[in-house]
């Protein structure tokens, strides 16, 4: 009997996709996750590679019947863990002060990923865009805090 591919519904941080790889690969998924990490912070890709396989990888226990049903199950998914996110975010008490050291800690290991010649021309690219950002995180917070 083949194996098949499906999302866990147990093992999940998002959407079962790395639990359910894990578990068809047979290996820990953490280093699923790992993996899907590095690739997101490196090429941006394993962000894309994990949300095509949300929606198009049905969740274990259910019967999908056709591929444009599991794309549209997967795509309601993904809608109400982007709600539910957002409105976490929301009623969050930590306010902007979480959101800027989120910021901070990402571009420090991005950068520090950069300096040690990770992100090969991938790092290029950032050194461009990380500062640019940081001039237009700069002015919205000088301009929020003139409008008050």
């Amino acid at each position: 009997m083949a194996k098949k591919l499906y999302r866990s519904p147990s093992d999940r941080i998002l959407g079962g996709v790395c639990g359910g790889l894990a578990q068809y690969l047979g290996v820990d998924a953490n280093l699923v996750r790992a993996g899907f990490l590095a690739f997101a912070l490196l090429t941006g890709v394993g962000v894309i590679v994990y949300l095509v396989l949300w929606l198009l990888v049905p969740l274990e226990g259910e019967t999908p019947t056709t591929p444009k049903e599991v794309a549209a199950a997967g795509a309601a998914e993904i809608a109400d863990k982007a709600r539910a996110i957002g409105q976490a975010l929301k009623e969050s008490r930590r306010g902007p002060a979480a959101w800027v050291g989120l910021v901070l800690v990402v571009l420090g290991i991005l950068l520090l990923l950069r300096n040690l010649g990770v992100l090969g021309w991938w790092g290029k690219v950032w050194a461009v865009v990380w500062p640019v950002l940081l001039v237009v995180l700069g002015l919205a917070f000088l301009l929020h805090r003139r409008e008050r």
